[in-house]
């Protein structure tokens, strides 16, 4: 049983290398596998590790080939992404505020939730449609939201907004690029690829910061002599 449970949580992680056996297996069944491990990337804090930008990519390359339905993976999708967003916001919206006293959690990082509220002090309510593209930050930019009690129907708007743009972009990037040879002779590559450059924008957030940081510490030290 522990094998099983192991060999699922493997699966679902890296849903992108397994699409197309699982295609094979369980046929329309799929639809909703995909849409359930996109819906919990961003559904739950704790899952902010399963396949997002990959999975999207992957799953439009195989729809250019026929095994997938390109405008009904858009539609569900979407969905999934949006409610994803939602349900993390009304957990926050439940944790309160309090959540960032706690220096320590089995369950999530708050490094994580300290950068997604730096994040928010920078660029306000657009960071729900920001973080889209931001592994990481795209699971606890709802969360966030619902702990700063932002206006439902703001966040819904902006949230609705970034689900169909980040769908749209890595689905039907994988649609019409995912099946050229050079993509799919190193289809691995651009998988990790993709997720990589993803984290850019973030890694350049937090080099600034740190900068920003120790060009403060290096003035008080100055003004302090």
């Amino acid at each position: 049983m522990l094998k099983i449970i192991i060999k699922l949580f493997d699966m679902a992680i890296h849903l992108d290398r397994y699409l197309g056996d699982i295609i094979q297996q369980f046929g329309l069944w799929t639809y909703l596998i995909i849409f359930l491990v996109i819906f919990s990337e961003t559904g739950f804090v704790v899952t902010p590790f399963f396949p997002g930008d990959s999975l999207l990519f992957a799953a439009g390359a195989i729809a250019a080939i026929g095994n997938l339905n390109i405008f009904w993976l858009f539609i569900l999708l979407s969905l999934a992404a949006f409610l994803g967003n939602t349900s993390n916001y009304w957990i926050g919206y439940g944790v309160g505020p309090g959540v960032f006293k706690k220096e320590k959690s089995r369950f999530f990082k708050k490094e994580y939730l300290d950068k997604t509220h730096d994040f928010y002090e920078k660029h306000g309510s657009i960071t729900i449609i920001l973080a889209r593209f931001m592994p990481f930050l795209r699971t606890f930019a709802p969360f966030v939201a619902g702990i700063g009690r932002m206006t439902y129907v703001k966040f819904s708007i902006y949230s609705l907004v970034g689900s169909v743009l980040w769908v749209a972009m890595f689905l039907f990037g994988g649609y019409f690029f995912g099946n050229l040879p050079v993509v799919k002779k190193n289809f691995s590559l651009v998988l990790v690829a993709i997720i990589l450059v993803s984290l850019i924008p973030a890694a350049v957030g937090t080099i600034k910061n740190k900068k920003k940081n120790k060009t403060n510490n290096t003035s008080d030290n100055k003004s302090l002599k």
